[in-house]
């Protein structure tokens, strides 16, 4: 049984030693909070792969979590000129990182469908909200939007997420498709907002 301690734990092996910091993107020159930043280190084969939980060894290299900076890194040879060095950039580097990034998202909200802190469905969605005003919304993109105003509209000043498909979201509650989900205020509500915003840099215009 998937409880709400071990869930809690999780997360804290995840958070161990972490802070607020920032970091600069190669590309635009920025300073930004890292978590609004993608890591990537060299492999011992000069391979450049994304370090999304940040704990690879290994020198980092950062960049704004969008697919258009990470394509225009690998589009004008940044990496190496970052790095000092030749490097190898596999093809559909930034697709690679949206996959990475949309398994994280499903896999905190895995976590909280497990520990009963999730809640899927337009009736137990709405009811939901009406008891605990401080949760995450998540609507399908490719839902209805009769019923995904309603939700917005119930959700008031809640964040509401709209970057994942019914499919991606059904996935974790062992349907076809789910179009509304709310998850309690928490750690994994967090988690979930977090890597949201950081896997909207790459998700498609159709699914915005």
């Amino acid at each position: 049984m998937y409880s709400k301690q071990l869930a809690q734990q999780t997360l804290n092996s995840y958070e161990q030693g972490k802070s607020i910091r920032e970091r600069r993107c190669f590309v635009t020159f920025k300073q930004r909070p890292t978590k609004e930043l993608v890591r990537f280190v060299l492999a011992p084969d000069n391979c450049v792969v994304p370090d999304l939980t940040e704990c690879l060894p290994g020198r980092g290299f950062w960049l704004t979590s969008s697919r258009e900076i990470v394509n225009t890194a690998c589009n004008k040879n940044l990496f190496s000129k970052a790095a000092g060095g030749r490097v190898i950039v596999r093809e559909a580097l930034a697709d690679k990182i949206e996959e990475q990034l949309l398994q994280r998202c499903l896999c905190f909200l895995g976590m909280a469908r497990r520990a009963s802190e999730a809640v899927a469905g337009f009736n137990k969605v709405i009811s939901f909200l009406k008891g605990n005003p401080a949760s995450i919304v998540l609507c399908a993109w490719d839902g209805g939007n009769d019923g995904r105003n309603k939700v917005v509209i119930a959700a008031k000043n809640v964040p509401v997420i709209k970057i994942f498909s019914s499919a991606e979201l059904g996935s974790i509650f062992g349907r076809e498709r789910t179009v509304y989900v709310a998850v309690a205020e928490n750690a994994l509500a967090r988690h979930i907002m977090c890597e949201s915003e950081r896997l909207a840099g790459f998700r498609l215009a159709e699914t915005l």
